[in-house]
């Protein structure tokens, strides 16, 4: 198995912030990072600068467009790492994040995720509770009412460092999930197989969220139905059921995927 670090960005007519990413990636984090998967959703230019990249860059073209956790999973294939890093096309990293990361991974972990920033510096609320249909409505009313909170169910999929083995042994992303949901689904499987969630204080990147759900009436349906997907699936009732017999050990820190120091 080789070492460091397969990583993954899927462009979906995006290819000027994938070139941004990867210029990114090749200044911080050439020495981890082995191969960057590189999965164009729709037809469009390879990115640049792939010769003259400190890794190998691997092309992906899809014949149609599949959904988030489908790309990953197909990524997830070239992987031959003990780590695979799930990245957004508009990410921006300032420092070597994915090493970082990497040095910071303990035994036990199966998704480790830098402090997410918005464009403004804003720390972003990627590390969030379990979403319920109130909790859901009072974000829509309230965006920014769910900032990073310490206490946190699930983390979102703009910037993971997966353990590989853990990844594998989950079968990857539920593919049966459709743009949205696929990070909560595989958070919550991580935990209810036994593998810890940890987002590392002092390791942070930028993400420039789109948010398209709440632009586009097509990204809003998606979303909706992923959502209902989620909501009866037995994966949800099986984690709700452990937090609940947990509760008592979350208030002493005992529970999997709280928010700890490397």
């Amino acid at each position: 198995m080789a070492e460091g670090i397969t990583a993954s960005v899927v462009s979906h007519g995006q290819i000027g912030l994938v070139n941004a990413l990867v210029a990114d990636l090749a200044r911080w984090s050439g020495a981890r990072l082995h191969r960057l998967v590189v999965t164009l959703n729709v037809a469009e230019a390879e990115p640049a600068g792939c010769a003259q990249a400190p890794f190998e860059i691997r092309i992906v073209r899809n014949a149609h467009p599949l959904g988030f956790g489908a790309n990953h999973n197909q990524a997830f294939a070239h992987c031959d790492t003990p780590w695979f890093a799930v990245l957004n096309p508009d990410l921006r990293l300032q420092s070597d994040a994915l090493g970082l990361l990497l040095a910071a991974a303990e035994p036990g972990d199966g998704l480790i995720a830098p402090v997410v920033l918005d464009a403004d510096g804003t720390p972003a609320d990627a590390a969030r509770r379990l979403p319920t249909p109130a909790g859901v409505l009072m974000r829509r009313l309230h965006p920014r009412s769910n900032r990073a909170d310490r206490d946190f169910d699930w983390l979102a999929g703009m910037c993971l460092l997966a353990n590989a083995e853990a990844l594998r042994s989950l079968g990857g992303f539920d593919a049966r999930f459709y743009m949205y949901c696929e990070d909560i689904d595989l958070c919550l499987r991580m935990q209810l197989a036994g593998w810890r969630l940890r987002q590392v204080p002092g390791v942070s990147v930028v993400h420039d969220a789109r948010r398209q759900s709440r632009r586009s009436a097509r990204h809003l349906r998606w979303h909706a139905a992923s959502l209902l997907r989620l909501w009866t699936s037995p994966v949800f009732w099986a984690y709700v059921r452990q937090r609940r017999e947990l509760g008592p050990m979350r208030q002493v820190g005992l529970s999997r995927g709280r928010y700890q120091s490397p």
